[in-house]
């Protein structure tokens, strides 16, 4: 059956052809904004000319664009509008949109919906409070196991996702996450002392589905030496305005 070896292998090239282009653009997310595309050959462990003809492609399709003084390679226009599009249709953004602003108004602090994205934490809607200050993030993604919403949605994950996340995070940090899981995917809500010059400190909880599934979590920031009953309080807050959401979605 000659026809079908061929198209086997031409199914396997074209699989191949896919997911190398969508480690290029998972190494353009990573370092500098622009990058070369001998350091992108070498990162990748692809030769140069295939690395080339990948990101010709990607440059016509605007998923990737090229600075035409130092001619390296960046992420492109194009990702922002696929990620819109992608976010317009997530159902839980739906049924929270309600409830933040009320949030932000009750608890005083910025509200954001956060989810988790492999092995990093992504910012997906986010209302500012009176705290918003100088140090603002509108678009954040960072490290899953340095956030609370990291630590809840991925200690619920599966086995195979959790060992992902633990790769991406320092090798001394590993056993301590390592023992905190169980406590992690039991937890109501978590909180994580923010930073002087960083980012603020914040208290999370899960969204959770009828089927036990994490949808995303609800976040607030929370004030430096705030009292573990304000914290409570906040959080307390949060789930219920979650669980409101998530009884919405499923009278959808």
């Amino acid at each position: 059956m000659p026809s079908t070896e061929v198209g086997d292998r031409e199914s396997r090239g074209s699989l191949g052809t896919v997911r190398n282009a969508v480690t290029l653009l998972e190494l353009l997310g990573e370092g500098p904004a622009y990058q070369q595309l001998t350091d992108l050959a070498e990162r990748s462990g692809m030769t140069v000319p295939t690395v080339h003809r990948l990101l010709r492609s990607l440059v016509l399709a605007d998923l990737v664009e090229q600075d035409p003084r130092s001619s390296r390679y960046s992420l492109g226009p194009e990702l922002v509008r696929l990620s819109h599009r992608y976010l317009a249709r997530l159902p839980i953004l739906g049924a929270l949109a309600p409830y933040l602003a009320q949030l932000r108004d009750l608890v005083r602090s910025t509200i954001v919906v956060q989810t988790l994205v492999r092995s990093a934490v992504v910012t997906i809607d986010r209302v500012d409070g009176p705290d918003a200050g100088l140090y603002r993030e509108p678009h954040t993604v960072r490290d899953a196991l340095t956030t609370a919403t990291g630590r809840l949605l991925g200690s619920r994950a599966s086995d195979d996702e959790w060992k992902a996340i633990l790769q991406h995070c320092a090798e001394e940090d590993r056993p301590a996450a390592e023992a905190a899981r169980g406590a992690w995917a039991s937890a109501p809500w978590l909180v994580v002392e923010g930073h002087p010059l960083g980012p603020p400190g914040h208290v999370a909880v899960p969204l959770v589905d009828g089927q036990g599934g994490a949808l995303a979590a609800l976040v607030a920031t929370v004030p430096p030496g705030a009292a573990p009953k304000d914290i409570e309080a906040v959080a307390g807050h949060l789930a219920r305005a979650g669980a409101a959401a998530v009884r919405t979605l499923g009278h959808a």
